[in-house]
């Protein structure tokens, strides 16, 4: 059995390599039963959140088969511990014969596939000559989806909004010396203070949180832009308010899980602003070209991309990484 840590996933996995293969599994398809979702009471008492594990199998037929589950714990409280929201493992199978292949560092593997199934809806949404990207967030997915963001396009400036400056200010120093070496070219990085206004620039916003309210206004948006909402993994919280969902075409990773889980989704239906069908793709119509993301030459939609991950993606980067 191969046990790989998180510096061995993250140096096994090249970003173009797995949206490639994001989109053939995708195209293909796997066994993906429901994720079981069971919430925690929360361990440290009245006034804390509470806690989730989470379980995610997917498995593939064939002579080739692999079937893998990550466990994964959400504990929203460690930030005030100094240590991750999240911790996982994966365990990669045999397909025929169950025999344990692989040991993963799960924390790292979501990140990375993560980060990469936003490219992925990227590629497929947002405009090919965006240059202007706003991440909202400064946790541990914001320089992975900041870097695939620049590889997908040839972006030019980020922008980056915290609710603490100096953690954006500090994400925007480290990516200044390390991500035009990612690019091969130089990309302005700077901390911004003003989100209304760094929405307004930019050509595609990515969002990465666990907020419960909105940090993206419809009314700030303007024609062309992308949006890429990735936290906000409950149907209690929200990154968008219902302008976003109104003005916005709609795609998800997966149909099943945004409009059980996703509040970006679960909220604006369950309050009649949208209905499920208001859901123009998801990546499985897109992978296998039923359903299109933008058209070429349009530059007045605004595109909308709300991911909640899903066992697929888990299986498609364990499998990659373990070949490398």
């Amino acid at each position: 059995m191969k046990i790989l840590s998180a510096a061995e996933v993250d140096a096994n996995l090249d970003d173009l390599a797995l949206i490639d293969r994001l989109d053939q599994l995708f195209r293909i398809g796997c066994e993906m039963p429901a994720r079981h979702h069971h919430t925690i009471t929360s361990p440290a008492g009245p006034g804390s959140a509470d806690a989730t594990l989470l379980l995610m199998p997917a498995w593939t037929r064939g002579p080739s088969g692999r079937l893998g589950v990550k466990i994964v714990t959400v504990f929203p409280d460690n930030g005030r511990r100094s240590l991750p929201s999240i911790y996982g493992q994966y365990l990669l199978l045999d397909g025929e014969t169950g025999e344990t292949l692989a040991l993963l560092d799960g924390t790292m593997l979501t990140k990375r596939r993560t980060a990469c199934a936003s490219g992925l809806a990227s590629r497929y949404l947002s405009c090919p000559d965006a240059e202007r990207l706003l991440m909202i967030g400064t946790g541990a997915l914001a320089p992975h989806l900041i870097r695939v963001h620049s590889k997908v396009r040839a972006l030019r400036e980020v922008a980056i909004w915290g609710r603490r400056p100096q953690e954006a200010q500090r994400l925007a120093d480290e990516l200044s010396t390390s991500l035009p070496t990612t690019i091969g070219r130089p990309v302005t990085v700077r901390a911004v203070a003003d989100r209304q206004q760094a929405v307004r620039a930019a050509d595609i916003v990515s969002c990465a949180t666990l907020s419960r309210t909105p940090l993206i206004e419809g009314a700030w948006l303007r024609d062309g832009q992308h949006i890429d909402l990735v936290g906000a993994y409950t149907p209690e919280m929200r990154e968008s308010d219902d302008d976003v969902v109104r003005r916005a075409e709609i795609h998800v990773d997966t149909r099943a899980g945004a409009t059980k889980e996703a509040g970006d989704i679960v909220l604006p239906i369950r309050s009649g602003v949208i209905t499920a069908d208001n859901i123009v793709a998801d990546l499985f119509e897109m992978a296998r070209g039923e359903r299109s993301g933008r058209r070429p030459g349009d530059t007045r939609s605004i595109t909308l991309f709300k991911s909640v991950g899903a066992a697929l993606e888990d299986l498609a980067a364990a499998e990659l990484a373990v070949e490398h």
